[in-house]
């Protein structure tokens, strides 16, 4: 493999793409501890726990995104973060509360989409028990 200043990075919830681009350097927290990723960096896999991912962007700037349970893989220059939730903050300050709010925004999401959800599967159920019963 070539020498690299910098490798591509791509971090994806299920909703789309929350960052793509170069970075010189990666940090988060895995389920043993924090750990830091460099362009030459050997490949490996691993899970992410909720946490604070930082990047040191190609361009010397650094982008702060606060993540829930994940999983990273690095193959080559690149690596790809695919999280569960993820919300990009402009510094450590502002981070926790865009957190805070937009979590809570996506669990209250997904409260109600189970709750729907339970009340069509009721629905269902009912149905096949009136569909076994005898007709007179």
């Amino acid at each position: 493999m070539s020498m690299a200043n910098d490798m591509e990075v791509s971090l994806r919830p299920p909703t789309g793409t929350l960052f793509d681009g170069r970075a010189s350097a990666l940090r988060a927290v895995a389920q043993d501890g924090a750990f830091g990723i460099l362009p030459n960096h050997m490949d490996f896999v691993t899970a992410l726990v909720p946490c604070v991912l930082t990047l040191q962007l190609a361009d010397g700037s650094e982008a702060i995104f606060g993540i829930d349970a994940g999983l990273l893989v690095k193959k080559g220059h690149s690596v790809t973060v695919t999280v569960l939730r993820g919300v990009r903050g402009g510094d450590l300050g502002s981070l926790q509360g865009i957190v805070e709010a937009k979590f809570v925004e996506m669990d209250d999401e997904e409260r109600q989409a189970r709750s729907a959800f339970s009340r069509l599967e009721a629905n269902v159920v009912r149905r096949f028990a009136e569909l076994r019963r005898p007709r007179l």
